[in-house]
């Protein structure tokens, strides 16, 4: 097929009979330049360059430009390169498609960051749109965490990436300085959160594949600490007569002296709310935040008058054991390690976690259920509606079992001879 068959002059003369011819008909008129390329005349005047061809059994039709502002030179350039294309079986057509796509989107995540906003189908809008879509199923603290965790750790490096076009090398990356640093268990959080996000894209067609998957195994385990602890019921009889000897100050003696009776996380100990607390019900039930569930602690006696003797002091306020500074917070962390260290319990010795350990030991030796025991220690269940059920199912026997562990240390304080027995139902 003949092609650049147009000269400069032939073009003007063939282009004004054409105009003509299409005024008067009514109708588009061509004028040819051979393989495929023509310019098309419409009766308003105006002019458009056309390439017709064909790719995978179809045709098709590419513009080229509208003449004069694209000249005959330029239109066969253009044409060219579509012929090159369609010979590596490439349409142009979709490939010209693509590049208007490609600038309209720029231009739309140019106002989005000049906005605030992440960038379209990138890891952080399919992140946000995660968060968004799990903020009714966590707790806001829980959710304000997730979100400070991605925004500090991943967004800066796969923020801004396409996610379709992330790699798990770029996903070991991001979590490298927390590997390097031996921060494992922020690196296995993170981790996490960023394998639900690819799954949430997956769903919702943004990608096809989560390319966090591979990383797992790349992520150190994480080494179990043993924190110590005192197994030895003389020992633990010691130990609770150093504490009711303690000289602290009476906040510091109250939460010290629950410690081993409610045998909770030190963190949960020292952030107890009095909004949680009924003493009528005899219960504590706090939200733990590590297992993401709300927790009933049954008081035993010995604890409600703990409380009760502080309840003068601190009920007035938000926790329990409130900060001696006075400045609204709870109780220091470092608390009652420091005040076990006071009285010649150091780390190798015993610790604050301890005393979960201890009443773990204990208690298991006596006989309780396990399945009471673990969820009086609050190690819920990641099903959440079996949590809901053993929650009912071991209430009743966990009452029974909490007081009868604060008499037991009663009886292990008194320096009285208490032998672990099995506990009969």
């Amino acid at each position: 097929m003949a092609t650049n068959t147009l000269t400069a002059s032939s073009l003007k003369s063939k282009l004004n009979k054409a105009l003509d011819e299409s005024k008067a008909t009514d109708k588009d008129k061509r004028v040819n330049d051979g393989g495929g390329m023509y310019l098309l005349v419409k009766p308003s005047g105006s002019a458009w360059w056309r390439f017709d061809y064909s790719i995978d059994g179809k045709r098709k039709t590419l513009s080229l430009g509208v003449y004069p502002a694209t000249g005959l030179a330029d239109a066969r350039r253009k044409a060219e390169n579509a012929r090159v294309k369609i010979a590596n079986s490439i349409d142009p057509s979709e490939t010209k498609k693509q590049a208007k796509q490609s600038t309209q989107a720029d231009t739309e995540n140019a106002k989005r960051k000049a906005a605030g906003l992440p960038i379209l189908n990138s890891f952080e809008h399919v992140a946000r749109d995660w968060l968004g879509s799990i903020e009714h199923l966590t707790r806001p603290t829980t959710h304000i965490k997730k979100t400070s965790r991605l925004e500090r750790l991943a967004f800066p490096s796969l923020g801004d990436m396409a996610i379709k076009e992330i790699k798990s090398s770029d996903v070991l990356a991001a979590l490298k300085p927390l590997i390097d640093k031996s921060q494992l268990e922020t690196a296995h959080r993170l981790h996490a959160e960023i394998s639900a996000i690819f799954a949430y894209g997956i769903v919702h067609n943004f990608t096809d594949y989560d390319l966090a998957q591979p990383v797992a195994k790349q992520i150190p385990a994480q080494k179990v600490k043993h924190r110590a602890a005192l197994i030895d019921p003389k020992q633990v009889g010691q130990l609770l007569r150093d504490i009711s000897n303690y000289q602290g100050t009476f906040v510091v003696q109250s939460a010290f002296r629950l410690s081993p009776l409610l045998f909770q996380r030190p963190g949960e100990i020292r952030q107890m709310l009095w909004a949680d607390v009924d003493l009528l019900a005899r219960e504590w039930r706090p939200y733990i935040t590590k297992t993401d569930f709300f927790h009933i602690v049954p008081l035993p006696t010995q604890a409600v008058a703990i409380l009760e003797a502080i309840q003068p002091l601190t009920g007035g306020g938000q926790y329990v054991f409130p900060s001696s500074r006075g400045d609204g917070r709870p109780m220091s962390d470092n608390t009652i390690r420091t005040a076990l260290n006071s009285l010649g319990y150091d780390s190798d010795i015993m610790t604050a976690h301890g005393f979960r350990t201890t009443a773990s030991t204990l208690l298991n030796e006596q006989g309780w259920s396990p399945d009471a025991i673990e969820r009086q220690l609050a190690h819920s269940p990641k099903d959440h509606v079996r949590a809901a059920y053993n929650r009912a199912q071991y209430l009743e026997e966990r009452r029974r079992m909490m007081q009868s562990w604060a008499d037991y240390l009663d009886g292990l304080k008194n320096g009285a001879q208490v032998i672990a027995f099995k506990h009969a139902g």
